[in-house]
């Protein structure tokens, strides 16, 4: 039986949904190690993923964009990486369609447990999170291989959440992921005040610091 996370546990997944030339740093892929200070990643397009550089990471609720919707995402002619990301996100954000499960505060809650958890195992050290309805962002410094860290927190977190909804043994989380590593000071900046004001812009809180499952919490 594949595990409830939606496969993720057995290797890093990258969000290949969207397709596109433009899009090489969206990629499933299994993990291994080609030098001393990269990662690598490949399936269907090469991923490198330096040792060393923050990441940003985003990972979303299973069924929570429908198919039709998924289609219309890979047919934009939108090019730049940046910004297609964002068609994405704001389609999450909508929540219009999928389930909400992270809304309710004590599955939104294991899951802020479970970030916070792989950060006092010393797996990463994490810079910015939010829990989102139906997605979740992370900015964190890789300090064990992705795979080890995705597992850590999409498995237990998958368990819990199905067992308190009554709904065991059925996926939790889609089986793929977004990653991408922060190229410089401007835009690790930029990514951390993204993940900050992702419940702002979304209409769920009208300060960063008011939305409970997140960094920038201020209670």
């Amino acid at each position: 039986m594949e595990s409830e996370e939606g496969r993720a546990s057995g290797g890093v997944r990258c969000l290949g949904e969207l397709g596109g030339t433009g899009f090489s740093l969206w990629v499933l892929s299994e993990l291994v190690q080609v030098s001393h200070n990269k990662r690598y990643y490949e399936r269907t397009l090469p991923h490198w993923q330096p040792q060393g550089r923050d990441l940003f990471l985003t990972w979303r609720l299973s069924g929570s964009l429908p198919t039709k919707t998924m289609a219309a995402l890979r047919a934009s002619e939108t090019k730049e990486l940046g910004k297609r990301f964002r068609e994405f996100d704001m389609e999450l954000d909508g929540a219009n369609c999928g389930p909400l499960w992270l809304k309710e505060p004590r599955v939104a809650s294991i899951v802020v447990a479970g970030i916070k958890a792989v950060a006092e195992k010393r797996l990463c050290r994490t810079h910015a999170w939010v829990v989102m309805p139906n997605h979740v962002h992370l900015l964190i410094e890789p300090r064990a291989p992705m795979a080890a860290i995705t597992k850590a927190i999409k498995g237990p977190t998958a368990r819990q959440a199905n067992l308190l909804l009554g709904r065991t043994g059925k996926y939790f989380w889609q089986d793929e992921s977004f990653d991408h590593w922060i190229r410089d000071e401007g835009e690790f900046e930029k990514v951390k005040k993204y993940i900050g004001r992702n419940p702002v812009m979304a209409g769920l809180a009208s300060e960063e610091s008011e939305w409970a499952w997140s960094s920038a919490f201020a209670g």
